[in-house]
């Protein structure tokens, strides 16, 4: 018999009330990132939320003490002109911002967390059509325990992967140095001195509120510049982006983690990257560099600074979160893996939209492992010519 209750949150000032048992819940969960805390989730919530409904889960034991939580909103996805389908995602999760999304829990209790959500998703089905859990760690022991869980309630439920990057920092920069090859060992302080001779150069990060504000700015015209040299119009377009990155680093820096560090060259900012810590791990999360100076590899550059001041203060992980490719893997960055589950009660609307977008999915892929490249191509171009996505015309493959 499950000892645990459930108690749910569905307002941000309801939500608020809870945040000294959360924060503590937070210190004492192995797997704790920021996107998992209120410094992150109540600034999106205001940036993003108008379209979602929010469902805070939070599971108390026989003391009212909180052991776990199930941070979840529900979003109105309009499949046709007359269906809708309410999708149970993480809170957090849809504006391409969050990952390492995850279910807080206290050690020891995460089966009976993950149990009871699903008993509670059972009772209140009037609630939801389909769960999209996206983007958990892939040791998340919740979404682990579910898993299991959902076989054994026979839902319909799919498992997707992911991948990531991330560097193991060791205890000096010096034995950092040993982890590159021998060619980025020397990119990294030949490009340094070559700055050095041509311009005046300044590292900084920002450590007060009285200039957060500028820096923003900063930032977001640099990763602006950077997009629209490339003809893109770069994610800080958007005015709900601005306001919860305004509202997350003021609340972020007021706790002692942001890491916004800049390079100036003769007075001129260059480059910057944004990022944060929480314990010993460090998550980049943007960046930006003016594309005149990109011979000068000013983003190089600012990030062997960033690494090497990380590493002072003690921190032990540098996280790119999604992706791997040679820019991040030239750092010495392993390959991370995030795990998503998607599932629903069986014979229901929410089953069968997944089962279609499963059959979907599979069959794309069937067609891109057996189409030659050049068929290919032209139909995801025609595709994209239909949707009204601004692409090139189908490229012809290379001569071999």
């Amino acid at each position: 018999m499950n000892s645990l209750q459930v108690r749910v949150y569905e307002t941000l000032a309801g939500v608020e009330s809870l945040r000294p048992h959360w924060e503590q819940l937070l210190r004492e969960f192995c797997g704790a990132t920021i996107f998992s805390s209120w410094e992150w989730l109540a600034p999106w919530w205001r940036a993003f939320g108008e379209r979602h409904r929010l469902l805070l889960l939070a599971f108390l034991n026989e003391s009212s003490q909180l052991v776990g939580l199930a941070p979840l909103c529900v979003e109105k996805r309009r499949l046709t002109p007359l269906v809708d389908l309410r999708v149970l995602r993480f809170w957090g999760d849809g504006s391409g911002d969050s990952e390492n999304l995850d279910f807080p829990v206290r050690a020891g209790y995460e089966d009976e967390v993950a149990g009871l959500f699903l008993s509670y998703l059972a009772k209140e089905s009037r609630r939801w059509d389909c769960c999209e859990l996206n983007t958990m760690p892939e040791d998340s022991a919740v979404g682990n325990r579910l898993s299991h869980h959902l076989r054994y309630h026979l839902w319909i439920a799919y498992r997707h992967q992911q991948t990531g990057s991330a560097i193991l920092l060791p205890e000096t920069w010096e034995k950092y140095l040993v982890q590159l090859s021998a060619k980025e060992r020397g990119k990294v302080g030949y490009l340094r001195r070559s700055l050095e001779k041509k311009y005046q150069t300044r590292f900084y990060k920002c450590e007060n509120q009285a200039e957060l504000e500028v820096c923003l700015d900063t930032l977001f015209g640099l990763h602006q510049k950077h997009w629209n040299s490339a003809s893109e119009s770069g994610t800080f377009i958007s005015a709900e982006r601005r306001r919860f990155y305004s509202e997350m680093a003021t609340l972020l820096l007021g706790r002692g983690r942001l890491e916004f560090w800049f390079l100036d060259l003769d007075g001129k900012p260059v480059a910057a990257q944004f990022g944060f810590c929480f314990e010993r791990l460090f998550f980049s999360l943007q960046e930006g560099y003016d594309p005149v100076y990109s011979r000068d590899s000013v983003g190089y550059v600012l990030r062997a600074h960033v690494i090497r001041q990380l590493i002072a203060a003690g921190v032990r992980r540098y996280d790119f979160l999604a992706g791997e490719d040679v820019s991040k893997t030239r750092w010495g960055a392993g390959v991370t893996r995030y795990v998503s589950i998607h599932f629903a009660r069986r014979a229901s609307k929410g089953s069968i939209y997944l089962q279609m977008v499963n059959a979907a999915t599979e069959a794309k892929e069937w067609l891109r492992l057996h189409l030659h490249e050049d068929v290919w191509q032209a139909l995801h171009w025609v595709k994209c010519v239909i949707c009204g996505i601004k692409m090139q015309a189908p490229r012809k493959s290379k001569a071999r």
